[in-house]
Order: structure tokens, then C-alpha cells, then sequence
């Protein structure tokens, strides 16, 4: 029997990581890609505060916020703060926490 056969693979809740990885801050911004010419700037607005939600929703979760109830629009908006993002509208924070709340 190949060697390779004999590897037993890592379980579905195994780290297949060599290390751990630390992370010093919540939130790393990725790389941004130009959008789409030609749309309606209303489709521009929507497509940016979901962007931005996205980001904080993520941004509280990795800080530990990990209940809708528990993001109040003041930790919303401190967490924009910490991460460099202008603090958002009462709409995008309760993006935010539809986010949180459709994502399980």
C-alpha cells in the first residue's frame, strides 16, 4: 500500500496550519479591485455599505462580538474607529447586525 495511503487526514475541526497564527489587530483590509463601469450610482452606494458592513461584521467578530444584541451602534462605531473606516450610518450599522445575525 502507497505511504500516502497511510496518512490519516485531519478531522473537519482539525487545524491543518503548521503554526498558529497570531494576529496582533481585528481586522487586516484586503486589496480593492475597481467595480464595474456602467451601473446606477444608487447599485455604487448599496454595493460600498454592504463592502463596509462586511468588514465591521467581521471586525466584531474577531474582537469577540459575536451576538447581534451585543453590537450596539456605539460598538459598531468604535470598531470602525479601530480599524480606520468612517464611522457608519445608523442604516450600515444595522446592516451590520443582519450581517451578524444571517451568517450562522
Amino acid at each position: 500500500m502507497p505511504a500516502a495511503a497511510l496518512k490519516s487526514k485531519p478531522s473537519p475541526t482539525q487545524s491543518t496550519a503548521k503554526r498558529p497564527v497570531l494576529l496582533d489587530l481585528p481586522y487586516v483590509p484586503v486589496l480593492k479591485r475597481p467595480l464595474p463601469p456602467g451601473r446606477p450610482r444608487q447599485w455604487y452606494v448599496t454595493h460600498n455599505r454592504r463592502l463596509k458592513a462586511m468588514r465591521l461584521a467581521i471586525a466584531l467578530l474577531d474582537s469577540g462580538v459575536y451576538m447581534p444584541n451585543q453590537a450596539r451602534n456605539e460598538t459598531i462605531r468604535d470598531t470602525a474607529e479601530m480599524i480606520g473606516v468612517h464611522p457608519p450610518s445608523d442604516t450600515t450599522c444595522h446592516m451590520v447586525r443582519a450581517f451578524m445575525r444571517y451568517a450562522r
